[in-house]
């Protein structure tokens, strides 16, 4: 390991890209609603990130916003709407929030202990 710990900034990379993706299938969805035998797209975002952060992000979520936002991956079928996705890229940018928010503070602390030592 190096000098800056680059492994604690890992777990909001990961949800940011995993927003990032979720944001992409929302607006596809959107695109292609009326495109015969589309089907709908998500991602479940515990497929991806450990459970530990999973839930972390999820009971944060839930705390501040109320019910949960992630969804699970659909298989398609059902009507698409765009009030439905509307409502669905909405969640997706409260969850946006947190993981800037998550790796904000990530990084100060970083900055903290990088000054305690240069001082000490």
């Amino acid at each position: 390991m190096g000098i800056l710990p680059t492994h604690l900034l890992n777990e909001p990379q990961k949800m940011l890209a995993m927003i990032s993706k979720r944001q992409e299938c929302l607006s596809d969805n959107i695109a292609n609603m009326h495109t015969k035998g589309y089907r709908r797209k998500d991602i479940d975002f515990s497929q991806y990130l450990n459970s530990d952060i999973s839930s972390r992000l999820e009971t944060r979520v839930n705390e501040k916003y109320g019910p949960s936002p992630i969804a699970s991956m659909n298989s398609g079928g059902e009507n698409i709407t765009t009030e439905d996705e509307l409502s669905l890229m909405q969640e997706n940018y409260l969850l946006y929030n947190v993981a800037v928010r998550q790796l904000s503070s990530t990084i100060t602390e970083i900055k903290t202990a990088l000054n305690v030592s240069a001082n000490g």
